[in-house]
């Protein structure tokens, strides 16, 4: 009995004398000027930057060791490793071993973030009243079976982390005085071994952060964590414990989730000041063109696509001066070699250099981009590799100089298919390496977010330093990975070096065409685009005065319930004829027709029904959204679904039908479209009985 009433006096005793305790137990605050932050970084990467921003951001005093020396800790990612950082840490220690009224914050880097100052770092410390505060976590590593020698605890996590830890300078390097391992043998092993120890822990008086007051490792611990918005500026709350931590560790396979925190932790994005780092390390480029970066540019046509043509005509109007561009193409489609030569053959010779790799070589997939890769990695002059895909769309002339002046390491602009939630990056994924919509994914698809984005895959299009290529991306097969496509197998690869990838949406750049029901086996298949991608074929076939009609009410009334306007584009009429022309299937002009019902044809003509070159579905889509809403303008409560019977193209030649007898159209309405320009192939579109005079 007696000896149980001494015992925790006696421990009273022991503590007080512990270094750093006679500060704490006057329970005076400790001045962030006694804070001193250590972190061990062999390597400069995008975490290693992530992490200094935000210790800056608070102004955090960092001192960084082992920079530039050979990382020989092992291949922690995939097994036990890590004890360099204790050999590196105890030495750095060893001026400070007196310090008791010095505190100590190790943390890693690669994989943190600070949320909070010091100030409230070390406010919670004191609150502890400890002098050691190891991080914690649900998974114990690498040795589950010292399961049963942890400490039980009520609430809160209960296994050591060792990427993080704060304490009295005496204690911390008291801590780290026993060491005299290897490198490769494991860091946490080593910290658990002595808080397992009950008369170390006492001595060091050691405990674990169980609530994540201070520490919040994210590996196992995703549910509890989400995003707390507070007035400019971003927190992580656990939503387990009610806690706002003040370091965030995405140790494990977490980083992905470290990275969407950091997109906004602690002030990159706020609702109050939006993207607050978009213009930090930005670039200008040089006012003279041949100033300009060299860029090599690879185009890779994987699939049957629409609108080829129209892909090259902006790749020509792309404001970037030629001279400094090369292009790599791959087709593997024969149906676009013609636009492929043609391109080659009017603009190959303003461009540096111009090389194809065509169908006939068979060359896949990976193995073409991976040439991509390697002509720049090869080429010290290349400055930038630019990937982009047949299918996008990039609307935006400034795309290329926009994406240099970002200076990320790697970089696409955001494109998607038009009216829908599919975009060329994921921002996130799921445990099996698919996609997983993150929180924030439709707010910046639909530019709701705008800014540059860490993200954990990228496709389509993008931009990648060259100087990346020849020092951190020198392996020559970066899109070849198990059973992955070459996209997924290129992110991963980037991903596993430690590479962040980005999107930005700062700028409305283009899209991606839909080639799921790819027309083949016209001549010009673009015309039966009207369904799946629509907009595109506005854009290449309906005059760019049509929307004017519907906006602004310009119509021409040559005479009463006639209306003049413009609908196609001169395109859009040459390439109408030019299909007929090439079907060539044309009537011969009599009475005896059986394609119609009945097979008799009161006012015959030379024609080509649309049904018979498979464009009644696509016609009747035109004329319901192009024709119809002029009709309902015109004729105010007048709704029509355009429906038909007959659609058909008519040619009218001096020496095979000039011209057509009077009769009435069986039609509440009849839309005549001329293909071919007045006064140049013909002089009389239209004569009306009820008006004297030709329209």
């Amino acid at each position: 009995m007696d000896h149980r009433v001494c015992w925790p006096i006696l421990s009273l005793v022991l503590l007080s004398q512990l270094p750093g305790c006679e500060g704490e137990s006057r329970g005076r605050p400790i001045p962030k000027e006694n804070l001193l932050v250590f972190t061990v970084a062999t390597k400069e990467t995008d975490g290693f930057k992530r992490f200094i921003r935000s210790a800056n951001f608070f102004n955090y005093t960092v001192k960084v060791l082992g920079m530039d020396e050979d990382w020989t800790g092992g291949d922690v990612a995939q097994t036990a490793g890590g004890g360099q950082k204790v050999r590196i840490l105890k030495e750095a220690m060893k001026p400070y071993a007196s310090a008791k009224d010095l505190v100590i914050l190790f943390v890693d880097s690669y994989d943190v973030i600070f949320a909070s100052g010091p100030e409230e770092l070390l406010k919670k410390f004191q609150q502890t009243k400890h002098s050691v505060v190891f991080s914690a976590e649900v998974f114990i590593w690498p040795n589950r079976h010292l399961e049963v020698k942890y400490p039980h605890v009520r609430d809160g996590k209960r296994f050591l982390n060792s990427g993080g830890f704060i304490g009295f300078a005496p204690n911390v390097y008291l801590l780290m005085e026993p060491w005299d391992l290897q490198d490769k043998d494991d860091d946490q092993l080593f910290y658990t071994n002595i808080y397992l120890d009950a008369e170390k822990r006492a001595n060091l008086n050691i405990t674990l952060d169980h609530k994540c007051r201070i520490f919040q490792n994210l590996n196992g611990a995703l549910d509890e964590v989400v995003l707390k918005f507070e007035e400019a500026r971003v927190r992580a709350r656990n939503l387990a414990y009610d806690t706002l931590p003040v370091i965030i560790h995405g140790n494990g396979p977490t980083k992905m989730q470290l990275n969407y925190l950091g997109n906004y932790i602690p002030k990159v994005w706020t609702f109050e000041t939006g993207c607050t780092e978009c213009e930090k390390d930005t670039i200008s480029l040089p006012e003279k063109d041949n100033k300009f970066p060299t860029v090599l540019i690879g185009i890779f046509i994987e699939q049957l696509t629409p609108f080829v043509e129209n892909f090259f005509e902006r790749l020509v109007n792309l404001d970037y001066p030629k001279e400094q561009l090369q292009i790599f193409i791959h087709n593997t489609q024969t149906d676009h070699e013609q636009d492929v030569r043609k391109f080659v053959e009017q603009h190959g010779d303003k461009y540096q250099n111009v090389k194809v790799i065509g169908p006939e070589e068979e060359m896949l997939n990976p193995d073409a981009r991976n040439m991509g890769l390697d002509m720049c990695r090869q080429d010290v002059a290349c400055d930038y590799y630019f990937n982009v895909d047949i299918e996008v769309v990039l609307q935006n002339r400034d795309a290329l100089k926009l994406l240099i002046d970002q200076n990320r390491s790697i970089l696409a602009p955001l494109v998607g298919r038009r009216k829908k939630l599919w975009s060329n990056f994921w921002g996130a994924m799921s445990v099996d390496g698919y996609y997983a919509r993150s929180e924030d994914y439709v707010d910046i698809v639909d530019r709701r977010r705008t800014g540059v984005w860490n993200v954990p895959y990228i496709s389509s299009v993008y931009l990648i330093h060259g100087s990346l290529l020849r020092s951190d991306l020198t392996k020559r097969d970066l899109y070849h990975s198990n059973k992955l496509d070459a996209d997924m197998a290129f992110c991963q690869n980037v991903r596993e070096q430690g590479i962040f990838m980005y999107v930005t949406n700062r700028h409305v750049f283009g899209h991606i065409l839909s080639v799921e029901n790819c027309h083949t086996g016209n001549l010009h298949n673009d015309l039966w685009q009207i369904d799946e991608n629509q907009k595109d074929w506005e854009e290449k076939y309906i005059h760019p005065n049509w929307s004017r009609i519907i906006e602004d009410k310009i119509l021409l009334q040559p005479c009463p319930d006639v209306y003049w306007f413009p609908v196609f584009t001169e395109r859009g009429c040459d390439d109408i004829v030019e299909e007929m022309e090439h079907f060539g299937q044309w009537s011969s002009g009599g009475n005896q027709d059986m394609r119609i019902q009945g097979g008799y044809e009161n006012v015959p003509t030379i024609d080509i029904h649309m049904n018979q070159v498979g464009y009644e579905k696509q016609w009747q889509k035109f004329l319901k959204e192009y024709i119809a809403p002029l009709t309902e303008k015109i004729y105010p409560g007048y709704y029509t679904k355009a429906l038909f019977d007959l659609a058909f193209i008519v040619r009218y030649k001096p020496d095979e039908q000039p011209s057509l007898m009077p009769h009435h159209d069986a039609s509440t309405f009849t839309v005549n479209i001329a293909l071919n320009k007045v006064g140049v192939d013909y002089q009389v579109s239209c004569k009306l009985a009820a008006w004297d005079g030709p329209i």
